[in-house]
């Protein structure tokens, strides 16, 4: 049962969940729905993180381009695991991306036009360093808003 701010959406158990009380994403009814994906990251259903490698001291090393490509198709399979189908990236009109340096803007912004290769068609976003993610093991990640086809 949908509740009064519409209807959420979790991954299979497989798959990472939230570490709090939140959905994977959040679909609003109404003429045109939007979709509400709640921030994602490279977290695999496994615990292990995409593009983080754990040195034998513990350190890691984080790699934000394959973190990125991994959120976007997490954020992929969200939409499309939601949607029944019927949307996936190319949903997407607005993302918010999280960096924890902006000195890897760059790397991000190389997968990011990856998926959006045209600007015309790419999604409104913005970007902003913040001091710190949920675990150690990021470097990104994005929340978006996607469209849902009626």
């Amino acid at each position: 049962m949908a509740s009064p701010n519409g209807e959420s959406y979790f991954r299979p158990a497989g798959a990472a969940q939230g570490l709090a009380n939140y959905p994977h994403a959040r679909t609003i009814p109404s003429g045109a729905r939007t979709m509400f994906v709640s921030g994602t990251s490279s977290r695999r259903g496994d615990g292990t993180y995409a593009g983080c490698e754990t040195q034998p001291d513990g350190t890691h090393v984080l790699d934000c381009g394959a973190q990125t490509a991994a959120v976007l198709q997490n954020i992929e399979a969200i939409i499309q695991g939601a949607s029944g189908g019927k949307a996936g990236l190319e949903a997407v009109v607005d993302a918010t991306v999280f960096l924890t340096d902006m000195k890897d803007y760059a790397k991000m912004n190389a997968e990011w036009n990856k998926v959006w290769p045209d600007r015309a068609a790419a999604p409104a976003r913005t970007c902003v360093q913040v001091v710190a993610l949920p675990n150690e093991r990021l470097n990104v990640e994005i929340k978006c808003q996607a469209i849902l086809p009626a």
